[in-house]
Formats: structure tokens, C-alpha cells, sequence
């Protein structure tokens, strides 16, 4: 099966549990094959957690779900070495971050510390306990759900914290057919739980192998640099976006051009990507949000005036 028939028959699969949502499972995979993470923030109920399943089913992934409360501890997210008084000594007992896809529920919920648990994991696809480092399974994508319209109980993420996610994304409402369609196929009882695996893990690592060889011309990344500037430079922002979040879009427009069936990164790929990767890494100052201003409005005015490159022909 070559690459972009895998790709396809990922797609297509999560589309069995999920109507409608074409756009976010292409964006959800495209993180996935960069090697990032996703915040998917929405109302409840629109799909956010079949979403995640079924891409972990669809992968034969090993899918792990942390339900995050106020409660909740470091440690039950981590893990913790338990003493073994046969064998007098401490043994680790993994903890739900342990696995491929993690979903990461509510992580708004649950306080500042047991948020930071999952920074480590996150960046460097390792966790410390008792001074030793874990390397986790590969691969690993977290997938963490917020809802954006509670506030009380809940705890803003970190700036240090929305800088590791690559994308964020919103479900939204399905259209009426797709509602109508929705209960139709609660009827035949397809769910991501029965949904079976289209490639391998050896498979998907191939895969994300494949896009860090994607060609992005040095015109692209000058492109992508210069629009992460612009966010910097514009004068309602008080916190621009890093070189972090460059180094996100560039892997991202890689594996969104593999995804494509392409071998090059184009501007449109960069344009059409931007705002998912750089609307969570700005913060405005206090009085552009009171004069009614936005982050959306600030990405727009970025792709707007930031000069879009002409490739070079010998790159296509």
C-alpha cells in the first residue's frame, strides 16, 4: 500500500464513526505525522472524544484516557515506584501517559502542577520519576479537550503549556443532515470501540518518517518566519509567536503537503495551516482586546501584508 493510499484509508476510516468532521480528523493526523500535539476546545458533545478514538483505532494504536479533575495528582498521570516487600524493592507502575494516543480530557480542570506533569511527555517523549527517565512509546500524541464556555473550577492553561500543542482546533456543530446522519448511525452500532486498525505503528512511524523529507524551499521557511514576526511586530500583541511555534508550522505544512500527496511545502499550505498553529501562542494587550480587537483579526492582517513568496520552479 503506498503512502497516500495509507493516509486516505486513515481518513476514511475515522469518517465510519464521525460525520462531518473531515477537515478536523485531516488537521488531527497532520499533527500526529508532525510529531505534535493538538487542544481541541468546543462545547461537549460534538465528537471530540470518537474523534480521538478512532484515530487511535485506526492505527492499532494503544489509546489511554486521563480524565482530568481537580484532584487529580501528578502521580496519576505519571505513575508511581510502589515498594515490594517480597522483592524488598520499588517497582514503577506506569501511569496513563504511558501509551500512543492519550486524551487528555477537561485538562483544564485539574491544577497547574498536575497540567505541568504532561510538559516533559509532551517535548522531549519522556517522563522523570525518582530521578529516572522513561522514554515513552513511540509514537505519542496527546489530544487534550477543553471547554471554553465553563469557568468556574477550572484553571487557564499556562502560556509555557498552550506553546506545546501545535494545533488548536474547534469541532463545531454538525450542519442538519450531518445531525440527521448522526442518529441514523447510532442505529447500526458503529463505534470507535469495534472500529478496526487500516495500518500499523511500524506503518505510521514510516509515515512521519516521510514527512520530515517533505522539501520546504528556503523561500517557504523565510515565508514562515516572516509571518511569525509580524505577530511580534503588530502593535495590539503583547506576546508574539516563538520560534517554537515556526518550527510547528514548518513540521505541520510537511506532513499537511504529505497528507496532499505533494513533496514540497507550498505558501498556500502555510497560509491555510497558520491560524490553527499560531492563534493559541498570542496574547493581545489588555486594551486592543476592550477596543474590540482579536486574534483572528491579527492573523489576517498577517497573511494580508507579510509578502507571499514565488517559488522557485526547480523546487516543483
Amino acid at each position: 500500500m503506498l503512502h497516500k493510499e495509507k493516509i486516505d484509508a486513515i481518513l476514511a476510516n475515522i469518517e465510519r464513526t464521525i460525520v462531518g468532521k473531515r477537515v478536523i480528523s485531516e488537521l488531527s493526523l497532520t499533527a500526529l505525522l508532525a510529531g505534535g500535539h493538538v487542544l481541541l476546545e468546543d462545547v461537549p458533545g460534538v465528537g471530540k472524544t470518537v474523534m480521538v478514538k478512532s484515530l487511535a483505532a485506526s492505527i492499532g494504536a494503544e489509546f489511554k484516557r486521563i480524565q482530568f479533575t481537580p484532584d487529580l495528582l501528578p502521580s496519576d498521570v505519571l505513575g508511581v515506584s510502589i515498594y515490594n516487600p517480597q522483592r524488598m524493592e520499588f517497582e514503577f507502575r506506569p501511569g496513563p501517559i504511558v501509551g500512543n494516543i492519550i486524551l487528555a480530557d477537561e485538562i483544564n480542570r485539574t491544577s497547574p502542577k498536575t497540567q505541568a506533569a504532561l510538559l516533559e511527555g509532551m517535548e522531549e517523549s519522556s517522563i522523570t520519576i525518582d530521578g529516572k527517565t522513561l522514554q515513552l512509546p513511540q509514537p505519542f500524541f496527546v489530544m487534550a479537550t477543553q471547554n471554553p464556555i465553563e469557568y468556574e473550577g477550572t484553571y487557564p492553561l499556562p502560556e509555557a503549556q498552550m506553546d506545546r500543542f501545535l494545533f488548536k482546533l474547534k469541532m463545531g456543530y454538525p450542519t442538519r443532515d450531518e445531525e440527521i446522519e448522526v442518529l441514523a448511525r447510532s442505529e447500526s452500532q458503529i463505534t470507535a470501540e469495534l472500529t478496526a486498525p487500516v495500518i500499523t505503528l511500524d506503518d505510521l512511524l514510516e509515515l512521519q518518517v516521510l514527512a520530515t523529507k517533505v522539501i520546504v524551499d528556503v523561500t517557504v521557511k523565510s515565508y514562515i518566519v516572516d509571518c511569525a514576526t509580524a505577530t511580534r511586530d503588530h502593535p495590539t500583541v503583547y506576546l508574539g509567536v516563538s520560534p517554537r511555534g515556526s518550527l510547528g508550522l514548518m513540521k505541520a505544512c510537511q506532513a499537511y503537503a504529505l497528507i496532499n500527496g505533494r513533496d514540497y511545502v507550498t505558501p498556500d499550505d502555510v497560509q491555510y495551516l497558520l491560524p490553527h498553529a499560531f492563534s493559541h501562542r498570542i496574547i493581545l494587550h489588555p486594551d486592543a482586546e476592550y477596543s474590540g480587537h482579536s486574534i483572528d483579526n491579527v492573523l489576517v492582517d498577517v497573511i494580508a501584508k507579510v509578502r507571499v513568496p514565488i517559488m522557485r520552479t526547480n523546487t516543483l
